[in-house]
């Protein structure tokens, strides 16, 4: 039970809900990495003020109906579990904000910030991409990323979930998108049209069983059909491994996201000789492989 009527300023709002959270050992990594930041976040978002000023208002007295508001979504967030994120749907990925609700998991790839940059060794510069694919888009937030970072390609956003690619819709439309970038419905490859890509990123389920049984509650809230990887991690990937090469052009590049599961991956395909591409957040999370690489290690 939040004390709402105790808590007079954003300042005691903000010492209380970062020991709250503390207190009852919170999940993170939708968007923040502690409990100050996500306390912040939540507070200013619910009071609409501006994301990067909350030491102007610390000291300003919360009314009595914000109080009522304050408490509510913390009590969800603290108490139930919920993720900021699908408190506030919305989420940030590489400074582009997205709708976000329980029918797409949260956005967080490492790939975001190897898109344009870290890739034009292997694809050539952005201008050469005309044809790009993102399997297993969630809510579309990678393809937009490519399509700011590839002008010229058009692209194909692949997902299972009708629901799924419902949120990419939107978020699509939201970005002016729905020209250059166009949803599938999918089961990875199974419904894909016959053609072929400059470039095919995918951040599939690589949460292996022994994982999935050890998810925080705050992960249970998300979709487990994108999560979960089956007994290895490697289910998905398999699949998108065998048939990538069909969907490739001569010299176009299969990036895949595999979280801390290299171990797993190169065991998966021992003969496959991956490129791993370091990150902010890991050395070793994402792996790339050239067309004639696929075909040649299978």
């Amino acid at each position: 039970m939040i004390p709402a009527s105790e808590l007079s300023t954003l300042r005691d709002w903000l010492r209380y809900t970062v020991s709250r959270m503390g207190e009852m050992k919170l999940a993170f990594g939708h968007g923040s990495t502690q409990a100050y930041d996500e306390a912040a976040y939540l507070l200013l978002h619910a009071l609409h003020l501006p994301p990067d000023r909350l030491d102007s208002f610390l000291d300003a007295h919360v009314t009595q109906d914000e109080r009522q508001r304050l408490a509510d979504l913390f009590t969800r967030r603290i108490e139930d579990r919920v993720p900021a994120a699908y408190l506030t749907h919305e989420a940030w990925l590489a400074d582009f904000r997205f709708y976000v609700d329980e029918r797409v998991i949260i956005p967080r790839s490492f790939i975001a910030e190897l898109v344009p940059g870290a890739l034009e060794p292997l694809v050539g510069p952005a201008e050469a991409v005309k044809t790009a694919l993102d399997m297993c888009t969630g809510s579309g937030c990678l393809a937009i990323l490519m399509a700011h970072a590839y002008p010229d390609a058009d692209i194909d956003a692949v997902d299972v979930s009708s629901d799924a690619l419902a949120v990419a819709q939107r978020n699509v439309s939201d970005y002016g998108l729905q020209a250059r970038i166009n949803l599938i419905r999918s089961d990875l490859f199974e419904n894909l049209p016959e053609k072929s890509y400059d470039l095919v990123i995918c951040n599939p389920p690589y949460v292996d069983a022994m994982a999935m049984e050890a998810l925080p509650p705050e992960y249970r809230y998300e979709p487990q059909v994108a999560l979960a990887g089956g007994e290895d991690g490697m289910d998905a990937i398999r699949t998108l491994v065998r048939h990538a090469p069909r969907f490739l052009n001569h010299g176009a590049c299969l990036v895949v996201e595999v979280g801390h599961n290299r171990a797993a991956a190169e065991t998966a395909f021992p003969r496959l000789p991956m490129m791993w591409l370091p990150t902010a957040g890991a050395e070793d999370a994402v792996f790339v492989v050239k067309r004639e690489d696929l075909v040649a290690g299978r």
